[in-house]
């Protein structure tokens, strides 16, 4: 770019600086912002390759009005507050402090998907401040000093941390290479998956590593256990051999070579190996002669942008880069863990196959073994020069959870115990196991847009393909597998949804349910046809995820022994859909559910609760006794209830009315009966009425709180000030038999 159109660029894209007469000289605080962005905007120009193409909005500068002690400044997108000491005197402190807020504030305008990696924010913020001199001035520190004193900070942005952080940057001769990267990163538009580790900004590893373990959801993705640094990038061995097994078609039966070290992988090898057995036995040579053959994938074949996305360091450069022989390449725990989470999805057979390791492969015969009976498990060790076990990495897989853990020093045989210790450990937290729901059937398929703010991918028979970055149509990413975001949930929209869409942690699949037949001679509008069919999309996530979204969409309010009856109704009906065969819906057909939210502490505990001991479906509503009144015309009641409407009334859950019927030339009343929630819910009205009165050509309906009035009353339950086993006994008491379709829900 030339030096007239880079200053071209930065003119026009320099924020308007507003000041409120709390910070002075008003002129010269606005001047020296206008000057700060400008050098702050050059480096980014020069690292990153050019400029974002959007213009930066106005920033607001002003006093602090809470600022603590040890903070000369602070800010949030958009808003910078800064410490006067002296009215009217910008002195060098306050400069380098609004220096280093408008390098955030560059970031968020410029890098709006690091802006959760506070260590990559803080970094580029101390080196481009003017504060390094300052923070080197203090007494010698050590770079392994350093790096342990930033990895222990609570917060990166403390005295202590700085002084660290400052420490490693002064590694750097210029601008540290580690920024530039990710700063190239940010221009390119490429997505934040992995943050930026304290390894990566010094460009060396200036730590041991210690132990680390990570347990994952399959269903949702969270993090459900995580211990040591599960985001360090490590050596790994043979643990990624799964992956080029799946990339992989038409795995030949090689014969091993006795006299080749990388074939020593047990006695008794057969005369043809085949890659089950290699995969068992984690045989070297097995895929090095598979490489020599040239029938291998090259390098991790289709999941090798899977890897790349997650952290892993590099290309690999051969089969020996792959299955670990060389310790050139490095991955994460956590993008181990999320990695193995997609493959469970793409490939089950790969997963069945590592089922059988803690029978006949590297965990046999070991004490642990017949806990690991049925868990997929794949290891991997990694060596020094003198053959010495530097990492072992233990890869785990069962029916909800991925485990991955790293020993520093240790064979994975040596700390094979410690998984099924994991998992018990993980499962203290209940409600991990599976929960299915169908998702969105009132709207079109077609109209159902997707976006992954992590890592998307969308299986393609047995195949990871990565999903666009912007929004895309649900219906196309699950059209021939499931769509699986990792790192992140997924965020959904369509027509008269939430603008900014909902998030949905978890796994879509493509499902669509029976051509559904309504009940003969029962009035269903449209909405309610939708809702009884269910929906082609089918979102898969905890029970404990699904239970706590039920719970927020039908009472955000919601605390206390009333959470835990709602919840604990909640959970059970999950486990008895109403849709036959099907997973449950997430209308009021069934019960709402608007994605997914943060689990509160009642959710948790309620579903640590016993289960209840009905067997079918369970009614609740909102219920109450706040007095409402509506209106509805004569037409909108008798497209429901029928032509000719001259009276109704409302008792025991149903409506009776009366409608003028004609034979001939005679003229008569004939009268009738439905459920009231045909009526309630087909004129949108809050609860079932008590009243109904004609004034012309309208119906005026009367009634107290909400819902249809059966099962657990959630505005009672609030007042009852009983425990949650008394609550639902109270309204489940006596068994009864499942609403026909049609009938009150």
């Amino acid at each position: 770019m030339g030096w007239a159109s880079m200053v071209a660029v930065l003119l026009a894209a320099t924020p308007t600086f507003v000041t409120r007469g709390d910070v002075t000289p008003e002129p010269d605080l606005r001047r020296e912002a206008e000057a700060g962005w400008a050098a702050l905007e050059a480096v980014y120009v020069a690292e990153a390759g050019g400029a974002p193409a959007k213009a930066p909005g106005s920033i607001v500068l002003q006093k602090g009005a809470a600022l603590s002690p040890e903070r000369n400044a602070q800010g949030r997108p958009g808003f910078v507050e800064l410490r006067q000491n002296t009215p009217g005197v910008l002195d060098e402190r306050l400069r380098v402090a609004l220096r280093h807020e408008l390098a955030h504030q560059l970031l968020w305008w410029a890098c709006p998907q690091s802006s959760e990696d506070r260590l990559f924010h803080e970094a580029f913020a101390v080196a481009l401040s003017g504060e390094l001199p300052a923070w080197r001035e203090g007494a010698y520190q050590s770079l392994s000093r350093a790096a342990a004193e930033l990895a222990s900070a609570p917060a990166v942005d403390s005295t202590r941390a700085r002084r660290a952080l400052a420490r490693l940057l002064s590694e750097s001769v210029g601008f540290p290479k580690a920024l530039s990267r990710r700063l190239r990163q940010c221009h390119d538009g490429a997505r934040w998956v992995v943050p930026l580790s304290i390894d990566e900004l010094a460009d060396v590893q200036v730590r041991a590593a210690g132990p680390a373990t990570v347990v994952v959801s399959r269903h949702s993705g969270e993090v459900v256990l995580s211990e040591g640094e599960v985001r360090r990038a490590l050596p790994y061995g043979s643990v990624l051999k799964p992956f080029v097994y799946a990339a992989g078609v038409g795995h030949p039966v090689l014969p091993p070579r006795a006299d080749v070290q990388e074939w020593a992988c047990g006695p008794g090898l057969p005369k043809g190996v085949d890659a089950r057995t290699a995969m068992l036995r984690s045989c070297n040579g097995y895929f090095l002669d598979w490489e020599a053959s040239g029938t291998a994938p090259r390098g991790f074949g289709a999941w090798e942008p899977v890897l790349s996305a997650l952290g892993l360091t590099g290309k690999p450069a051969d089969m020996a880069d792959v299955v670990g022989l060389r310790s050139t390449l490095a991955l994460s725990p956590w993008g181990m863990a999320q990695a193995y989470r997609l493959l469970a999805e793409a490939r089950p057979d790969v997963l069945a196959l590592l089922a059988d390791n803690a029978a006949r492969g590297t965990l046999a015969e070991l004490p642990a073994s017949k806990a690991l009976s049925g868990v997929s498990t794949k290891t991997g060790t990694v060596r020094d020069a003198a053959s010495r076990p530097q990492y072992g990495w233990i890869a785990a897989v069962d029916g909800d959870l991925v485990v991955v853990a790293v020993r520093p020093g240790k064979m994975p045989r040596q700390f094979a115990e410690e998984i099924p210790e994991a998992l018990a450990r993980a499962r203290k937290q209940a409600g991990l196991e599976a929960a299915r729901v169908q998702v969105l059937g009132l709207v079109s398929s077609r109209e159902v847009e997707a976006r992954c703010s992590g890592v998307g991918f969308a299986v393609d028979e047995g195949m990871p393909k990565a999903a666009p970055s912007d929004w895309a149509r649900l219906e196309g990413l699950t059209a021939r597998g499931p769509a699986v975001c990792l790192g992140a949930p997924w965020r959904l929209r369509f027509p008269k949804g939430p603008e900014e869409g909902r998030d949905y942690a978890g796994v879509f699949t493509w499902s669509p349910p029976p051509a559904y037949r309504p009940p003969s001679e029962v009035p269903t509008s449209s909405s309610a046809l939708k809702a009884r069919r269910g929906s082609d999309f089918v979102f898969r996530t905890t029970r404990l995820q699904y239970t706590a979204g039920v719970v927020a969409a039908e009472d955000v309010t919601l605390k206390g022994e009333a959470r835990l009856a709602l919840a604990r109704v909640v959970a059970h009906n999950e486990r008895h859909s109403r849709h036959p065969g099907r997973a449950v819906c997430d209308t009021t057909h069934c019960q709402a559910f608007r994605g997914t939210v943060r689990v509160q502490r009642d959710d948790a505990k309620a579903l640590g609760l016993p289960a209840l001991k009905w067997k079918e479906w369970l009614l609740f509503s909102q219920g109450g006794q706040e007095p409402w009144k509506e209106e509805r015309t004569r037409g909108e009641v008798e497209r429901i209830l029928g032509k000719g409407l001259v009276s109704l009334r409302f008792e025991a859950g149903r409506v009776q009315y009366l409608l003028t019927e004609r034979d001939g030339s005679a003229t008569y009343e004939e009268g009738r009966s439905l459920p009231c929630e045909l009526l309630r819910s087909g004129l949108k009205l809050l609860s079932c009425p008590r009243t109904a009165s004609f004034n012309g050509g309208v119906l005026v309906f009367e009634g107290r709180g909400r819902g249809h009035g059966e099962g657990l009353d959630v505005e009672a339950a609030k007042a009852s000030g009983l425990r949650s086993d008394a609550m639902l006994e109270a309204a489940y008491g006596r068994s009864r038999p499942e609403p026909r379709d049609g009938e009150a829900e």
